[in-house]
């Protein structure tokens, strides 16, 4: 009896291709040269889109799925504490996690746990300046259980005054500890620097955290402005048809308040853009480095959007085939990583830089490296093996995209909420396609001017040598303690 394992078949493959190495006289290649001949009808990829249906005039992103007996439900509400005063700050930053652990108006957060623990019910609570996002998934036997809990959870949550206060205590530890950690001190204080007194620059402090403004009448106005049906949208997949889950999703928003008034509107940053040296002084053995400067390349269909992101992969954002790994990784050995940075926000300007850590005596070295690199992305256009590598590795992963029903329907409801036409990835990959050694060179010329970059450094300026910092522009120490 002959027993075959996976190993085995790979013994008796490889013995095959052994033995149709050697062909007999007249015979076609065989092995590489074959392997290298062989020619493929491109891949018909068509993944499923998801139907647009409406509930109590709330948009819902539905696909059905009964590949396996679960269902996954999705809430993403526009606003979070970008649209607010800086007063409501903490207040918007702790929403999503008492939505979680705050328990509900008639459930102990205890209550939820074990409701949660028993129906093997997985939900997840988040946000940010511009939104406050849910999800839940659940058996489809426990469907009707799981909606009900989760709209609980997101209608009446109770702000359990010890939830509040744990938050509360965290996010105080959180603030004495900050200087712990250099590389997210630098990000950061990075932030703060470039966009000041705007949500994305804010970042907590003890006066943030005094309880009056973590008071139940605060967090109570801020749901009734934020988490309202006005603001929703829903997403649906999974083991349930329409017809199942439109029932469910009525009792959902049946009753719910409509929202107390309209959102503010999101305030515009004004971006630093004078140059400039900072360092924030640590006694550390590896400095980290931040530096970048504002480019009006926005996430759009433009020519300059497309080109921007594959220059971005050729410069640093490619991994280790980019030229910064290339150049302060391998061929100077200064860091063990090195990336680029081209953020590309809808409605406001980003950032082109790049970050990297590394020995104090290399800081500077280093620095004027990156410098130097981005300024030859300025000066010739990349190669074309460059550009093909950076585009096939977007093209090679764009069907990582659609690895589940679930991803497709998350990612639909982000390009809804930042007004991207509903085939957005379809274009994007086109886009993509069509980007040149010529495109690339223009993008850079246009907005990359290393000149310009302000530069944070956090480190040991005695290690470093103040005169090499000197020699990058005029140095500002900043004074960064906890609390800052």
């Amino acid at each position: 009896m002959i027993r075959r394992s996976a190993g085995a078949t790979v013994l008796v493959l490889a013995a095959s291709l052994a033995v149709a190495s050697r062909p007999a006289a007249g015979q076609a290649p065989v092995g590489r040269k074959a392997a290298e001949a062989l020619s493929f009808r491109p891949v018909d990829f068509h993944p499923p889109i998801p139907r647009i249906e409406h509930v109590a005039g709330v948009p819902v992103l539905f696909i059905e799925d009964h590949s396996l007996p679960l269902v996954t439900l999705f809430a993403r509400f526009k606003g979070g504490y970008g649209r607010f005063p800086h007063s409501e700050y903490a207040a918007g930053s702790a929403l999503p996690t008492l939505l979680r652990y705050g328990g509900t108006t008639t459930l102990s957060p205890d209550s939820v746990d074990e409701l949660l623990e028993y129906y093997a019910v997985q939900t997840s609570f988040g946000g940010a300046g511009e939104s406050v996002v849910s999800s839940m998934n659940t058996l489809t036997s426990h469907l009707d259980t799981a909606v009900w809990v989760w709209g609980e959870m997101l209608r009446d949550p109770g702000f359990d005054s010890t939830q509040v206060e744990v938050w509360r205590g965290q996010e105080l530890e959180g603030v004495r500890r900050r200087t712990d950690q250099p590389q997210r001190l630098a990000f950061t204080e990075f932030n703060r620097l470039l966009y000041g007194d705007h949500p994305i620059g804010w970042q907590m402090e003890a006066s943030d955290l005094t309880r009056d403004k973590l008071a139940p009448t605060v967090l109570r106005q801020l749901h009734a402005d934020i988490v309202c049906p006005g603001n929703l949208t829903l997403g649906a997949t999974g083991d349930a048809s329409w017809d199942v889950l439109r029932p469910l999703l009525e009792r959902l928003l049946a009753g719910w308040a409509a929202c107390a008034e309209p959102l503010p509107p999101s305030p515009l940053p004004d971006i630093r853009r004078q140059p400039g040296v900072f360092v924030i002084p640590q006694k550390l053995d590896q400095s980290v480095i931040v530096m970048a400067h504002p480019t009006d390349v926005h996430l759009s269909l433009a020519r300059d959007y497309f080109a921007a992101q594959i220059g971005n992969a050729i410069l640093g954002g490619g991994g280790f085939s980019s030229r910064l790994m290339e150049r302060v990784r391998t061929e100077e050995g200064y860091a063990y990583s090195a990336s680029s940075l081209w953020t590309t926000p809808r409605r406001y300007d980003g950032l082109v830089g790049a970050v990297t850590r590394t020995s104090p005596a290399n800081t500077v070295a280093a620095i004027k490296l990156i410098l130097k690199t981005m300024a030859e992305m300025r000066d010739d256009p990349p190669t074309t093996g460059e550009v093909k590598t950076a585009v096939d590795q977007q093209v090679n992963g764009f069907v990582f995209n659609f690895e589940d029903p679930a991803q497709i329907v998350s990612r639909r409801m982000f390009y809804m909420a930042q007004d991207l036409p509903e085939d957005w990835l379809e274009r994007y990959l086109r886009g993509i396609q069509h980007v040149t050694p010529r495109s690339v060179n223009q993008v850079f010329r246009k907005y990359l001017h290393p000149e310009r970059m302000t530069i944070l450094v956090v480190g040991d300026p005695d290690r470093i040598g103040r005169d090499g910092l000197a020699s990058l522009g005029p140095v500002t120490i900043l004074n960064v303690g906890p609390g800052g």
